[in-house]
């Protein structure tokens, strides 16, 4: 599916004013819900539903199972039961809350009467293909070599045929007559998609068991995308077509979430395609808000279920190394704040609509049973603990429709999760091995981080810390590399380079609210880009026995001094230095003027 399937973020934001209810101003995503300075371990430990853990039961979404409790599926989405009581047949069952319906079904008007033509043949696309074909798409500039080695293939192209109005189109696949082949050179990841997305995932039992109305049903004024039609199936048939969970939601999460399991490069990306398709059932006019947020909550349990599941870890591992083998992403470690944050902002409105909150915000997250399956190959450096507390401090805000189920499977945000942390809920330590496999070399958390904990960096790899930071515990660097490339990514704590090297990659100043302390095998890399400003301000004292390095290179020219660090106390000797980007003839020194470590230029054209 083209990647402009992506909604603006400003499509969901023009919702609220238009909508059939008051809106309650709430964030959708808390980067620290419910924390308090001091979060006990027993935080991220999991709770159980009525039907126990889902990755237990899993295999219990039959047709035999058919209540809250004993269908994980069908009890995972029960905090519907508060808005909604299913009837005997498809048209009479109660709506217990109006309000969250009637906003429910005004978002649906809304956003199909202001549909694009784009955005109706997007959703076409959407509706027709093969979801794990559509799916591909989020691996961007490796998605034509994944169909090469796939075999993988759609018969609907993305012109939509003349005739579409007319005449119900349906996805042949490849020439197999599959949307990719389990015979190819890729055939392990293809696998891994079709067993995630296997027997017990789908979404008819609990559509059978909600019964709760496709949108045109409830409204006539929700426009289907017309080239659907043909395939709208009449009221006679409405009792096997419920909406709730989306199946099509459902599904494209199974196989963004196996995809990136597969190849981690692109979790997000994939993250935020599947989130597209989700909503483009909404413009489709075939599904509510609700369905779509239904249809990712199921989708989450049953990936971690599918990938908890230890009869399936031989494929998981064969699957993520032919990826790696074959594919060859590149990592991901662009440090663009701006971008990060507008991206997040269109996975949050893609998957929560603005819908208003039915619940309390600020209640501590739930981290699921398994759930720590979802990302274990994004962070191949991390811990079960580790990966829990990520996604315990990047889970939606508590208080959104549907989302608030016993075990957490609704609150979880793997877009974010796939960022790094969103707190240091505790001390969080982490080695990278420079001779290690993606991400386990290397890693960009860009998350803004706050919390009472603090950071240990320890190995030959490389962290990059992209977030506006407030996290009050100290940074330790004994190893590798340690990035900083915004003003406050180093939280407002003491920091110690005990080894390795700390860069400073800041457009400004980098601040230390604390002391920063190097030992003698340490070096401190600042990027000079401003002469005129200092490219770290530290509140503390500064001891730099170690290295120093500067680099002037951003420069057009070289005043006869520039500033470097500005702090409280330079005790003892200053460090050694070395300096890149200095003209030949010119000689550089370090000298203390005032509270302000400077370099001395001289020699050549230096300006004086």
């Amino acid at each position: 599916m083209p990647s402009s399937i992506r909604r603006k973020i400003a499509t969901c934001a023009v919702l609220a004013p238009l909508l059939l209810t008051p809106v309650v101003t709430q964030p959708a995503f808390a980067a620290n819900p419910g924390h308090s300075d001091d979060v006990d371990p027993s935080a991220i430990e999991p709770h159980e539903a009525a039907y126990g853990a889902y990755v237990d039961t899993y295999k219990q979404n039959t047709p035999e199972f058919m209540t809250p409790q004993t269908n994980p599926a069908i009890g995972v989405l029960s905090e519907m039961l508060q808005y909604w009581t299913p009837g005997q047949t498809w048209n009479d069952g109660t709506v217990l809350n109006q309000q969250v319906h009637e906003q429910n079904i005004a978002t649906s008007v809304q956003i199909t009467q202001n549909r694009s033509p784009e955005e109706a043949d997007e959703a076409y696309l959407a509706d027709r293909r093969h979801q794990s074909y559509s799916v591909i798409d989020g691996l961007g500039e490796d998605a034509p070599a994944f169909r090469d080695l796939t075999n993988a293939g759609t018969t609907i192209q993305d012109e939509i045929p003349a005739d579409a109005l007319t005449v119900a189109y349906t996805d042949g696949g490849n020439d197999n007559g599959a949307w990719a082949d389990t015979s190819s050179e890729l055939g392990s990841v293809v696998q891994l998609v079709d067993t995630v997305r296997g027997n017990w995932a789908t979404s008819n039992r609990a559509k059978e068991f909600y019964q709760y109305m496709r949108p045109f049903r409830w409204s006539g004024e929700v426009s289907i995308v017309p080239a659907l039609l043909p395939v709208k199936k009449p009221d006679s048939q409405a009792a096997s077509d419920g909406g709730f969970p989306s199946g099509h939601t459902n599904a494209a999460f199974l196989a963004g979430i196996a995809m990136a399991t597969a190849v981690p490069e692109h979790y997000d990306d994939l993250i935020l395609q599947s989130a597209a398709l989700g909503y483009s059932r909404v413009e489709a006019g075939m599904h509510s808000s609700l369905d779509v947020i239904g249809g990712r909550i199921l989708a989450t349990a049953i990936a971690a279920a599918t990938l908890a599941d230890d009869a399936n870890a031989g494929l998981v591992a064969e699957a993520t190394a032919d990826a790696d083998a074959l594919l060859g992403a590149e990592l991901d470690l662009d440090t663009d704040r701006d971008v990060y944050q507008e991206r997040l902002a269109e996975y949050i409105a893609e998957t929560t609509f603005g819908l208003d909150p039915v619940g309390q915000a600020g209640i501590a997250p739930v981290v699921p049973r398994g759930a720590e399956e979802l990302i274990r190959t994004r962070y191949p450096s991390l811990d079960d603990d580790q990966l829990r507390w990520v996604i315990y401090s990047t889970a939606l805000d508590s208080g959104l429709p549907v989302a608030d189920d016993a075990e957490g499977w609704g609150g979880i945000n793997l877009f974010a999760a796939a960022n790094g942390f969103g707190s240091f809920d505790r001390d969080v330590a982490v080695t990278y091995d420079a001779a290690a496999a993606g991400y386990g070399a290397a890693d960009v958390w860009r998350n803004d981080i706050d919390g009472s904990g603090g950071l240990t960096v320890t190995g030959s790899g490389s962290l990059t810390l992209a977030g506006e930071n407030s996290f009050a515990g100290d940074v330790l660097l004994d190893g590798g590399e340690l990035a900083a490339t915004t003003t406050s990514a180093l939280g407002t704590g003491d920091v110690e380079i005990r080894e390795g090297t700390l860069r400073e990659q800041v457009v400004g100043t980098l601040l230390i609210d604390g002391d920063l302390t190097q030992k003698k095998r340490a070096t401190l890399r600042l990027t000079v880009e401003d002469a005129s400003t200092p490219s770290l301000l530290v509140e503390g004292k500064v001891k730099l026995p170690g290295t120093l390095a500067v680099d002037l290179s951003a420069l057009e020219s070289l005043p006869a001094s520039l500033p470097l660090i500005e702090a409280d106390k330079y005790p003892g000797k200053l460090p050694a230095l070395e300096v890149t980007g200095l003209p030949a003839g010119q000689v550089a020194e370090l000298k203390v003027e005032g509270d302000v470590l400077t370099l001395i230029i001289s020699g050549g054209d230096a300006q004086h």
